[in-house]
């Protein structure tokens, strides 16, 4: 099936109240999925590095006079910083159920819940222009913060708290709503709060509210033009009509989102890893595939792409989540998860502390790992698993159950007529084919269980106990068996992966190879140089004083190996063409570095003599292909997109001279 039918309710979880349009997935409540396997691991490494230590070593986050830890607003710091880590860092304790993260969310919640004045206004008393507009962004990020803290905890602050604000919201004169860029471009985040607490307390005003923020908020719905094509707001703003579509039922609004996501690929985005090049902002001419993207950029899609999968049941947002997720966050990231860069392209063979602009948009020591690359990125990677670890298995209008993104997990969750249905996967998707799902029940529970076939898999296979069922899957579309599950029934999926060539006409002819949802990427030589990141800090990104800078090092990364080759290809089958070599699953669940992929690929290619290093100290832009050499063809590896931290995963296409 395409689509499942929101012509039912579901019994046990919220989903959208009417008239909101009915949600075609619903998230489960925080702590109904516990992740197992690398999606854990990537957990436990966030949880050990970065995100679960930043309350220690960044300035930002520092509780002495903080604006969000004063419990009055007065103080420093009170912008994004605080809820664009604590919106991660709080659902990544919950996952977890780590009782030091989950304290420490609970301290700095208490404050804010403190915080809230008599009209209803909470937060840093920031008034940024002359005019004495209030700023509303930093507030949008911590409403998604309480959020999640209300779905762990149903903390009975958090209604009323949020009922109050909204109310205070609802009496400000449009000529002060959303009047300055950042909250102008993200009041769809804003809007996706009231409709969340409209599920919870049905109370109709809020949908005066939310006509009045879609109204005041920046226009995503030009045909051809966005209303700024900054890389971070396109990934989280596309999303608003969509979401505003909720309420209108007007299918002219979610065309809006598709024709956004569109746009800005059909420009900036003829490349793998689910992306587009914008490294700050979109630029005319700017489109070759060294052209980066913000890792704040790359979470915020993948929250995006997950947030549309529920509105509106289309798998092909699960499938750019994954391409984004398995791709390009990874390699964004060091492997201990205790520094990352600002920004990374897909093809980039170097990354450093040098300004690279105008090659790259943004001046400064964008492409090195960092622990303090920006005061941004620093803060906000931290949604990037634990989000996706949430949409892992989601509920169904149905009263069933469905399996979204396939990583071994366990999911507890009420189905049919109430029964509590344990289901555990066990799967090294997306390095493996087969998904088996087990299913624990104290009693036989009727119910309907969705598989989601990726748009890239054709002859996708299910099995019940051994015995085949009857799916007829095709790409792009579900699987739902609807059964009297007793306890033990085994479902087996295939998911059959194939070698898929990508052209990108629109960037000089280049190609990606794909193998399923992995993009694979050049094997280079990675050096690793330490350097201090004091001296390569960004004037806004701070240490706490008395950090111990040695435990977070930073790293310059330059190749020891040639990366400037070309693919040689032919008329063959792609089967002839490429050896897969599928290697033992790493002892620490770890798959994304060079050393521990999985699967790596053989392939053949040439130097090309003429594509080097430019001026700006970045990979040249793509030669025309096909690119006429006279090199020897040599035998290259090429490894999963993700593990590559330089990579050229857009190749030139080489033939002899």
């Amino acid at each position: 099936m395409k689509r499942p039918s929101t012509a039912t309710s579901n019994s046990f979880y919220t989903g959208n109240k009417q008239p909101l349009l009915p949600v075609s997935f619903i998230k489960l409540p925080i702590g109904s999925i516990k992740p197992e396997g690398w999606v854990l691991k990537y957990l436990q490494l966030q949880r050990d590095g970065l995100t679960g230590h930043l309350g220690e070593i960044s300035a930002w986050l520092e509780k002495n006079n903080n604006a969000w830890f004063s419990g009055n607003g007065e103080g420093d710091h009170g912008w994004e910083e605080v809820p664009y880590w604590l919106k991660g860092y709080g659902d990544l304790g919950y996952i977890l159920n780590d009782d030091t993260i989950i304290n420490e969310t609970k301290s700095w919640l208490d404050k804010v819940f403190q915080s809230q004045q008599p009209d209803g206004y909470f937060g840093p008393k920031i008034r940024p222009d002359k005019d004495g507009h209030f700023d509303l962004w930093p507030n949008m990020i911590m409403l998604w913060a309480m959020q999640s803290f209300y779905e762990y905890s149903k903390d009975p602050r958090v209604i009323p708290f949020m009922t109050k604000y909204f109310k205070w919201q609802s009496t400000l004169p449009d000529s002060s709503l959303l009047e300055t860029y950042w909250e102008n471009s993200r009041g769809g985040d804003n809007l996706y709060s009231i409709y969340w607490l409209y599920n919870q307390t049905g109370e109709k005003w809020l949908l005066d509210l939310g006509n009045k923020l879609h109204k005041n908020t920046a226009n995503w719905m030009q045909k051809d033009n966005l209303p700024n094509w900054h890389n971070v707001n396109v990934a989280q703003c596309f999303r608003e009509p969509a979401t505003y579509y909720m309420q209108t039922k007007d299918s002219s609004y979610l065309d809006a989102t598709y024709n956004d996501f569109n746009l800005i690929r059909t420009l900036y985005g003829q490349v793998p890893g689910g992306m587009f090049g914008a490294d700050e902002n979109a630029r005319k001419g700017y489109d070759d595939p060294r052209q980066a993207v913000e890792t704040c950029g790359l979470v915020e899609q993948m929250a995006s792409d997950e947030i549309l999968t529920g509105i509106t049941g289309d798998p092909m947002w699960a499938d750019n989540c994954e391409d984004v997720a398995f791709n390009t966050y990874p390699a964004a990231v060091m492997p201990d998860f205790r520094a990352l860069r600002y920004l990374t392209a897909p093809n980039m063979v170097v990354s450093d502390s040098k300004n690279h602009a105008p090659g790259i948009q943004n001046e400064g020591p964008f492409l090195m790992m960092n622990p303090f690359s920006s005061r941004c990125c620093q803060h906000n990677h931290a949604q990037g698993w634990p989000y996706y670890a949430e949409h892992l298995w989601m509920a169904t209008p149905d009263n069933g159950i469905a399996a979204i993104f396939y990583s071994s997990s366990e999911v507890t969750a009420k189905v049919g007529e109430g029964n509590d249905v344990t289901l555990k996967q066990t799967t090294n998707y997306p390095f493996d084919e087969h998904i088996k799902i087990e299913v624990s029940t104290s009693k036989n529970a009727n119910f309907p269980l969705y598989l989601r076939i990726p748009g890239w898999c054709n002859g996708a296979t299910v099995a019940v106990n051994g015995n085949a069922v009857n799916a007829n899957a095709t790409a792009g579309s579900y699987i739902r068996i609807e059964n009297n599950w007793k306890d033990g029934d085994v479902v087996e999926l295939t998911l059959p992966m194939q070698l898929k060539l990508k052209e990108w006409e629109k960037n000089k002819n280049s190609v990606s190879l794909y193998y399923g949802p992995l993009s694979f990427s050049l094997k280079i030589d990675e050096d690793y140089e330490l350097a201090d990141s004091k001296k390569s800090i960004q004037w806004d990104s701070k240490w706490q004083p008395g950090a111990d800078q040695s435990k977070w090092p930073a790293y310059n990364i330059y190749p020891a190996s040639a990366w400037n080759y070309g693919l040689c290809l032919d008329k063959q089958p792609l089967v002839n063409q490429f050896k897969i070599v599928k290697r033992r699953w790493p002892a620490d669940d770890f798959p994304f570095t060079q050393a521990s992929a999985p699967i790596v690929i053989e392939a053949k290619g040439k130097i090309i003599p003429g594509w080097t290093i430019d001026r700006y100290g970045l990979c040249d832009t793509l030669p025309q292909s096909p690119v006429a050499v006279s090199t020897k063809e040599e035998r290259i590896e090429l490894i999963p997109m993700g593990a590559a931290r330089l990579r050229i995963s857009a190749f030139p296409v080489v033939r002899p001279l």
